[in-house]
């Protein structure tokens, strides 16, 4: 069965306010002639990239509909050193909850998801070559490939000078980055006094921490410079680069934010060629639920009219689990330092507003690792895409993990991360109504592999720390990593105090045409529907083994080449 929806409205409760060229505050206010080919339900990473390429043609009128307020303005949008604020309880974030995680000792957890034009956080990683190769070979789909979408993470990329303009050589690969994009992505602009003893360690923590120049190469095992998306000291975003001012003159681009109210007209929109759904992990397969398409007797079950039978809508979800493993130091030049005096931010955010300079120019890691298991643990249908694809990943920090500063103390923090996951979770429905939350189920740390993972990931941080580099640096483990003495007591610390790295993907995964099973084909076109596609993480397979901004941009950035080329823009 088909359903089409080259006519078809997405009806939503909405109060409208737009940043468009005429700083639009009613739906109303736009032009009643106006009719969009487009209408993009997410403005985030990957659908600002969608309205961007597909208005590069002044005869294509798109619609962004952004549930979330603007970023202008938002000052935890444009300090690099901030962002972990926009992953907090905030009108910015979702604020969802998960149901209770058995692998995190039955705790449920926050689970951030942005809800903020342009998305949230900005490190850049790519993941490796074999992730991409993989995702090419379950969907028959060689576009997919390492080699083909490359070129399109160069294409989103403006590789840019870090804030203090330092000499970056060593520090990167050129030849692996683009220079003309719109997403700018540059190295820390404020040196970290660890800097100097993360690069010694590299060469004295053996074969699993050695000097990677550049981890985004698709070969990213080792330990270099951290990348992230910021731009003279500023966080570049989606909003920020593809919705730049210039773009947003275009007459036939709309962009309206706050998209998504409980009360209020229901207005109708309507898409003459496409709707595109853009809004992540858990907000693309809780539209489609909510819409009637899914798992047909899950949806009666919650008094939803089943529309379309698409079992594996909401399934497959994978995530990252992580958690931050302290360290005492002898040291006051720390994070904590900084936090625990308000003269000091003060001067702090001074220097960030009047010439972009100090350490708010940074966020909260300047490198990060990525390590395989000894061989001797890695099962034989190994989680990870191959033998050059990591099982975890450690971020050295120059101070406690977001959150709660601890009143006394300095600290380093190696935060370690499970990037291969062999759990699976679920988005399911709560009820009928489509203004509750979905039921959020990650499966953090569910299997047993995935455990081992995080018990290695924290006894390598260990090793790393225990390098000559850090001779007379390090005191000695903090709070209840001192108590995570063997694997057990390790496994226990792990079950109490691990989270989310909120890297969700594969609820909306793709699958080959024609193939039975999953949400997608590989064109990203929903299956038995005509005129829906998915343009988000959600259609991968398995988690890439990076944070997923980066992917995120190469999807949109293929997937607007895959629109026009079946609309012939």
């Amino acid at each position: 069965m088909h359903v089409a929806l080259l006519s078809t409205a997405i009806s939503l409760n909405v109060f409208f306010a737009s940043l468009s060229r005429a700083a639009l505050t009613q739906f109303s206010d736009i032009p009643p002639h106006i009719k969009f080919d487009f209408v993009i339900v997410g403005g985030g990473n990957a659908g600002n990239v969608i309205a961007n390429r597909l208005t590069e043609n002044d005869k294509v009128n798109v619609l962004v509909l952004e549930a979330g307020p603007s970023n202008e303005g938002v000052i935890t949008t444009q300090v690099p050193f901030f962002a972990p604020e926009l992953t907090q309880t905030s009108p910015y974030d979702w604020n969802y909850t998960t149901t209770p995680q058995p692998g995190l000792g039955g705790r449920p957890i926050p689970y951030p998801r942005g809800h903020i034009l342009g998305g949230n956080w900005l490190v850049y990683t790519r993941g490796s070559r074999e992730d991409f190769d993989r995702y090419a070979k379950v969907t028959g789909d060689q576009g997919w490939s390492w080699n083909s979408i490359l070129p399109y993470f160069k294409k989103s990329e403006k590789w840019t000078a870090p804030a203090d303009n330092h000499n970056i050589t060593g520090q990167f690969n050129p030849g692996v980055h683009g220079f003309k994009g719109e997403v700018a992505v540059s190295l820390a602009g404020f040196p970290s006094p660890i800097d100097q003893r993360v690069i010694e360690a590299t060469s004295q923590a053996g074969n699993e921490f050695k000097f990677n120049l550049d981890f985004n190469s698709g070969k990213p095992l080792g330990l270099g410079w951290a990348q992230t998306t910021i731009k003279d000291g500023i966080r570049s975003s989606s909003a920020t680069a593809y919705l730049a001012p210039q773009f947003m003159q275009r007459k036939n681009l709309y962009v309206v934010v706050n998209a998504q109210s409980s009360g209020g007209p229901l207005k109708t929109v309507t898409a003459t060629k496409e709707v595109i759904l853009s809004a992540g992990t858990i907000g693309t397969p809780h539209i489609l639920l909510n819409s009637g398409i899914g798992d047909s007797k899950a949806l009666k079950d919650v008094g939803v009219q089943p529309l379309i039978d698409l079992p594996d809508v909401g399934q497959n979800l994978a995530d990252h689990p992580v958690i931050g493993n302290p360290w005492l130091v002898n040291s006051n030049d720390t994070f904590e330092t900084l936090r625990r005096s308000q003269a000091l931010e003060d001067d702090a955010l001074t220097r960030w507003q009047t010439n972009k300079t100090g350490p708010y120019v940074n966020t909260i890691l300047d490198h990060i690792g990525f390590v395989r298991l000894n061989k001797s643990l890695v099962p034989i249908q190994d989680p990870a895409a191959g033998p050059n694809t990591p099982h975890y990943e450690v971020i050295v920090s120059n101070g406690f993990p977001p959150g709660l500063t601890p009143p006394t103390g300095n600290f380093l923090t190696m935060t370690t991360i499970v990037v291969s996951p062999s759990s699976r979770g679920s988005i399911t429905l709560k009820s009928n109504n489509p203004f509750d939350a979905p039921v959020i189920d990650p499966g953090l740390l569910r299997t047993d592999f995935d455990k081992i993972v995080m018990r290695e990931a924290v006894k390598g941080a260990s090793r790393f720390v225990q390098s000559p580099a850090w001779t007379g640096y390090i005191v000695g483990p903090a709070g209840a990593l001192a108590d995570a003495l063997d694997d057990a007591s390790i496994d226990s610390y792990v079950a109490n105090n691990a989270g989310t790295l909120f890297h969700p993907v594969g609820t909306s995964s793709m699958t080959p045409k024609g193939a039975r099973n999953g949400v997608t084909n590989p064109d990203l076109s929903v299956k038995k529907v005509t005129g829906l596609r998915i343009v988000d993480v959600s259609v991968l397979p398995f988690v890439p083994s990076a944070h997923t901004q980066a992917p995120a941009y190469a999807i949109g950035e293929r997937a607007s080449d895959l629109i026009k080329h079946d609309y012939k823009i």
